[in-house]
């Protein structure tokens, strides 16, 4: 009896030691997560106050050329005006890492933690300056490709050289607008609000036609997972599943437009140049705070002038 006993009082200690130990582990994981939040809001701030200060030379660059395109073009002004706004805080890609922060600490006590922790160090690593200065490569060459070549493009092969005047670096970006499927099952880009007015600039862009044809641009070939929520990604994968089985019922061959990436990048930072942290790799890890940091070093890249030339 005694030894019935026994057994059952060293089964209870292991069970509330297990206990224990999940749950000590479980509050481990909310201060790493809490800790990184902290950090995450710092380093934004941080970036929003160099966007402040003009010291992103890139963010310099897309306010230079937006008064160069309104000089020669002054019917183009306010778009000019909008686009250049990602040289400020008010841009739509700081005010997308700033949703993306706000989102992630409304649920941060929800699991899975890991996936948390991903999203966390995505956005983290996004606001890295080196970074943030490719991702403004797109609206820089945008405007640069409306100059009729008066503007070089930037960190990209020049416009010339990729065979036609493509204009369309935002084109797939939901920072900027989103897929929207009619009835007939096609899809087609819209502009979100003060970004509409680029509808009349450029031509209609049906999903299918452009995943096949389209061009490069920073943030479809290096930048879709750290400047995109979770949500994002999700709807991209939708429009994309959706397209595909339509063409499949149609005999029509579909391209992704992520299967390949686009020939045309130059001059980024070594940080774009290095793949993202995966979920899974937070579960091979056994210690998380060992590794958070392991893409916060690159270093930052240089533009080219506003002239086009060599």
């Amino acid at each position: 009896m005694s030894q019935i006993k026994a057994w059952k009082l060293i089964s209870l200690f292991c069970l509330v030691s297990l206990l224990m130990g999940c749950e000590s582990k479980e509050e481990q994981l909310k201060q790493t997560i809490q800790q990184s939040i902290e950090k995450a809001e710092v380093e934004l701030n941080q970036l929003g106050t160099a966007l402040d200060n003009g010291s992103l030379r890139n963010a310099t660059l897309l306010k230079q050329y937006a008064k160069v395109l309104t000089e020669q073009q002054p019917q183009l002004s306010e778009i000019a005006r909008v686009i250049s706004l990602d040289a400020t805080r008010e841009g739509a890609i700081y005010s997308g890492l700033k949703q993306r922060l706000a989102d992630v600490k409304a649920t941060s006590l929800i699991p899975p933690y890991e996936d948390t922790l991903h999203q966390l160090d995505l956005i983290r690593d996004a606001a890295k300056p080196s970074l943030f200065q490719d991702a403004l490569t797109d609206p820089i060459n945008m405007l640069a490709d409306m100059s009729n070549g008066a503007l070089a493009r930037v960190g990209a092969i020049s416009e010339a050289a990729e065979g036609e005047s493509v204009g369309n670096q935002l084109v797939g970006n939901p920072n900027y607008g989103q897929w929207q499927t009619n009835s007939s099952g096609t899809s087609f880009w819209v502009w979100y609000g003060m970004y509409r007015m680029l509808g009349d600039v450029f031509d209609r862009v049906e999903y299918g036609r452009w995943s096949r044809n389209r061009k490069y641009s920073y943030y479809n070939d290096y930048g879709r997972y750290r400047y995109s929520s979770p949500k994002q990604i999700k709807a991209q994968q939708t429009v994309e599943t959706r397209t595909r089985q339509s063409y499949q019922r149609q005999g029509k061959q579909f391209t992704s437009p992520y299967a390949t990436k686009r020939s045309g990048a130059s001059g980024l930072s070594r940080s774009s140049y290095t793949p993202p942290r995966t979920r899974s790799s937070y579960a091979s890890s056994s210690s998380y705070s060992k590794s958070s940091g392991s893409l916060r070093n690159s270093s930052s890249r240089t533009s080219r002038g506003i002239s086009r030339g060599k």
